[in-house]
């Protein structure tokens, strides 16, 4: 059978390579996940990617343009909403690189998409602060240059061409544990690059001609998440009682301008999208009117109204938990108070656990995105609960290191307000950030004094092993009992206790002030007592507060100041 050849790639074309590296993440995200440096269950790189890049996968198939300038364009909006962790938003990046660098073009070359691919690369190094090599970026650049490379020497067919660009990542990726030598102690290789070439795996099946196992992958609309349910069932006198969400398929389409024309029919109004395809949500006294003027620029889709006067508490929880609480909405709050009303400051927090959830809340929070480890939320999830504060500065606290770049790009999505980035670690920094708020004084001040007191807090946890491994001179095996302090492995030993108490005193607890502990679901309150008792037994002039956080996954979150 004759070589597959492809000279030109249409926006069609784009498509289906993005569908067809979504397939193959789909099938090998957990052998991603796999890859993770420490051996404690937060290894979701694979899960990470494979959400986000959906979520790009599904902004392409409803786009209206079938240029491959517009498809690409449609697929990073979606990239950038649906970015989970670091590696989601480093590859939502490179989404818009590709984007930028496939940008009016109706059809692209082998050239134009190796200019493509370096654009991506260009694109993802600026969006971190301090680019690191040995992870997914050393993978795409390298892959870039394996493609410019290729065309160089005068090839011009794309299958070729990304080959090429594919063994060289491949290459780049062999070599990341002598970049990172987290990695060759783990002995492992960068998850993030690994990703990144199972995605372009897909793309070379596709145009191979290969067959890929069916998914269950959107081919052509995009569904959109129930709407969030908010105090449906204890309030009836809503000013805005019908939750209204569709998307809007056109050309030209501007989100901001419809925005802007929006914005005075209704709150908790978000409008975010693409020329093609726009996401619209508000709560209104009248959806016709909504509607009515919406579909003057294109085609209504997946349209959902919602009376939330005569919704129980039943259907309520029931959208609550199948939007996985991503605004954090609970029954008998009440809806965000008209523009004229609102406050000055509010506040996000992303929350593993529900007793941490209600210590933020006590500390004036004003809404919760459940995520953490193995969950992290989606750059949309943030944006959308941010939406639902009213506030005219609205400070995030992402309270866990794969989150925070998801939470820096919530600024891009969000514009009627001013929104702030705490980059707090983990809870017990979060609490300590919310602690130094002061209400009257300025936003930039604040932001300056909730980020200083971060670094005065130490963080540690307690864990389990998923699998074997070996870190610093530990041998460390799966079901072994973990510590860790600020994210470094420092203990494994066959007790909580004993685990507790190596991790507090790396943290020289002796030496501090306040000893803060959230216990997890797994840990009885007697043994969370116990521990403190033994603490206050040592040094009855450290105060020692304790929490049922009742988070997953971790038996212990310490926090020293």
């Amino acid at each position: 059978m004759a070589e597959q050849k492809t000279f030109v790639l249409t926006g069609a074309q784009f498509r289906r390579l993005l569908l067809g590296g979504a397939q193959i993440l789909e099938q090998q995200k957990k052998e991603v996940d796999a890859l993770n440096v420490f051996p404690v269950p937060d290894g979701d790189t694979g899960t990470n990617m494979f959400l986000t890049y959906q979520s790009a996968v599904a902004a392409a198939a409803g786009a209206a343009d079938q240029t491959i300038g517009a498809v690409a364009r449609a697929a990073s909006g979606g990239s950038l909403m649906g970015a989970r962790g670091n590696s989601g938003v480093i590859l939502s990046q490179i989404m818009r690189g590709l984007a930028r660098g496939f940008d009016g073009l109706d059809e692209a070359d082998a050239v134009a998409v190796a200019n493509a691919l370096q654009a991506g690369v260009d694109t993802a190094y600026r969006a971190v602060m301090k680019p690191v090599e040995g992870t997914i970026l050393t993978v795409v650049k390298e892959l870039a240059k394996g493609a410019l490379n290729s065309v160089r020497g005068g090839e011009d067919d794309i299958t070729a061409v990304l080959r090429a660009a594919f063994a060289a990542g491949e290459r780049a990726l062999a070599r990341t544990p002598d970049l990172l030598p987290v990695l060759k102690q783990a002995g492992v290789v960068d998850a993030g690059g690994k990703g990144l070439l199972v995605i372009m795996s897909g793309w070379l099946a596709v145009l191979e001609g290969r067959k890929i196992a069916p998914s269950a992958l959107p081919q052509a609309e995009t569904p959109l998440a129930p709407p969030a349910a908010v105090g449906i069932a204890e309030i009836e006198d809503l000013e805005f009682p019908y939750c209204t969400e569709f998307l809007l398929k056109g050309a030209g389409l501007n989100p901001d301008l419809l925005r802007q024309a929006l914005v005075d029919q209704g709150d908790c109004l978000l409008a975010v999208g693409t020329e093609e395809v726009v996401k619209i949500h508000i709560h209104t006294q009248n959806p016709g009117a909504i509607l009515s003027y919406a579909i003057q620029f294109g085609s209504l889709h997946n349209v959902q109204i919602s009376n939330m006067l005569s919704q129980n508490e039943a259907i309520a929880h029931e959208r609550r938990e199948q939007a996985k609480e991503a605004a954090g909405a609970d029954a008998g709050e009440p809806l965000p108070l008209p523009v004229a009303e609102w406050k000055e400051y509010g506040f996000v927090s992303v929350a593993m656990g529900e007793g941490i959830a209600e210590v933020f809340q006590s500390l004036g929070v004003d809404r919760i995105v459940t995520g953490g480890q193995t969950m992290n939320p989606s750059t949309q999830d943030l944006a959308e609960a941010v939406l639902l504060v009213p506030a005219r500065h609205v400070f995030i606290l992402p309270n866990n290191s794969n989150i925070i770049m998801a939470a820096g790009q919530v600024r891009e999505l969000v514009d009627d307000r001013e929104v702030h980035l705490i980059p707090s670690k983990a809870a017990p920094q979060g609490v300590a950030a919310l602690v130094a708020y002061n209400p009257d004084a300025g936003a930039e001040e604040n932001t300056a004094a909730m980020t200083a007191a971060l670094s005065e807090v130490c963080s540690g946890e307690v864990t389990y092993a998923v699998r074997d491994s070996s870190f610093d001179g530990l041998t460390i095996r799966a079901g072994d009992v973990l510590g860790l302090v600020e994210g470094q492995i420092v203990t494994a030993c066959a007790d909580v206790e004993e685990a507790a108490l190596r991790v507090l005193e790396a943290m020289s607890w002796r030496e501090r002030d306040v000893v803060t502990v959230f216990y997890g679901e797994e840990t009885s309150g007697e043994a969370a007592a116990k521990l403190a008792e033994r603490l206050r037994a040592e040094n009855a002039e450290v105060e020692v507060d304790v929490h049922a956080g009742r988070q997953p996954l971790y038996y212990y979150i310490f926090g020293v100041e």
